[in-house]
């Protein structure tokens, strides 16, 4: 191998780069533009819940009960109604996505000691939110009868009976539960695959087109030489682009970063290496530059998105679809970028998705120097 001929291919491309500026722009833009819209859109958190109450009571008792979700952080209680009718209307057009209704004999049931009703209606059209928004409903439910268990027992005389069973909860990693901590970093390694296969996959196929691939293999280049020149430059571009990823996690997210950054750089270089091999073979494999794109989004992208880890929770998946998360080179990515940043783990744990991730490099670029045209003796 002689570096002097790569180097000259690195130049090479160096020159189209330079040339070519609005796509570059375009490839700079890309991390910035998915991460604003992902990193503020794609949110788990659910507070300020747009509530109804129909209150047939107006005792005192119901007024403690509702002032209890209104003062919380997660419901915002926005209709009074005077009407059954209106919950049908506010529900079905979703502008409130809870109704509480209740009774007439509230106050009067649980000042006699008896079971009050109240009934709750969730709009199920999105089986996850109501899942959460049934569960802060009772969370405030069960706090305002333990406190009027707590009344009951203070007029009885027993006001220091202690509950048998106390749980303090703590949470690692996330205290406070943000979705932003969750979804950046994992957001950050689908953002790389795009971008380091996508940047890669239009330039060997861009050589045939324009005819200039045959003047290349004409002359003494080497395949891992002609190779290796086109794939560095984009290396570089993919730096930047994951340092700007990282910044925007720093600054824009407040996303904390727990572990090694430099531990960080290395796996994601390796995994861009493996990225960048891996638009290469769809490069060689490709008839044409619409032709390659749309492989490298549909091999990149969707796999990324869906079968990383990085949204949905792989063990959860049925378990052909566990099998081919295994082939996704994003799900080692994400897995790393979590456990740095999240739990600030080192190379001591991540160590196995390290080397699948060397292995992958390996197997991307070894078959795109393998498959890519062979020069003319």
């Amino acid at each position: 191998m002689n570096f002097r001929r790569t180097k000259a291919i690195f130049r090479k491309e160096i020159i189209h780069v330079r040339r070519d500026l609005r796509s570059l722009i375009l490839i700079i833009l890309l991390p910035i533009i998915l991460l604003l819209i992902y990193g503020n859109a794609l949110t788990f958190d659910i507070k300020h819940v747009p509530l109804a109450v129909y209150n047939r009571d107006q005792g005192a008792e119901s007024q403690n009960f509702i002032q209890d979700f209104s003062g919380s952080p997660y419901f915002n209680l926005r209709f009074l109604i005077s009407d059954y009718d209106e919950i049908d209307r506010l529900i079905t057009d979703r502008t409130a996505r809870l109704a509480l209704v209740l009774p007439q004999d509230f106050s009067r049931s649980i000042h006699k000691g008896y079971s009050a009703q109240v009934q709750a209606i969730v709009d199920g059209t999105e089986p996850n939110t109501a899942n959460v928004i049934l569960g802060y409903t009772q969370a405030l439910t069960h706090y305002f009868n333990q406190r009027l268990m707590l009344s009951r027992l203070e007029r009885l005389g027993r006001g220091d009976i202690a509950f048998p069973l106390q749980t303090e909860f703590r949470f690692w990693f996330n205290e406070d539960l943000e979705s932003v901590d969750f979804i950046v970093p994992g957001l950050i390694a689908v953002i790389m695959t795009m971008v380091g296969t996508l940047l890669t996959a239009l330039t060997v196929v861009r050589e045939v087109e324009m005819g200039s691939m045959e003047s290349l293999l004409s002359t003494t280049l080497t395949r891992t030489e002609l190779i290796l020149g086109k794939l560095s430059p984009y290396f570089l571009i993919c730096l930047l682009d994951l340092l700007i990823a990282m910044a925007m996690a720093a600054w824009i997210f407040h996303v904390p970063l727990r572990g090694n950054v430099w531990l960080f750089l290395v796996l994601s270089a390796i995994f861009l290496l493996a990225m960048l091999g891996q638009g290469l073979c769809i490069s060689v494999w490709a008839k044409n530059q619409l032709e390659a794109f749309q492989m490298g989004m549909i091999i990149t992208f969707l796999p990324a998105a869906f079968l990383s880890g990085f949204i949905f929770a792989i063990p959860l998946m049925p378990w052909p679809l566990q099998v081919i998360s295994y082939l996704v080179p994003a799900k080692y990515l994400v897995t790393i970028s979590k456990g740095i940043y999240l739990k600030g783990l080192g190379l001591d744990i991540l160590w196995p998705q390290a080397l699948v991730l060397v292995i992958f490099a390996f197997f991307f670029l070894g078959v795109a120097i393998y498959k890519s045209p062979r020069k003319l003796d």
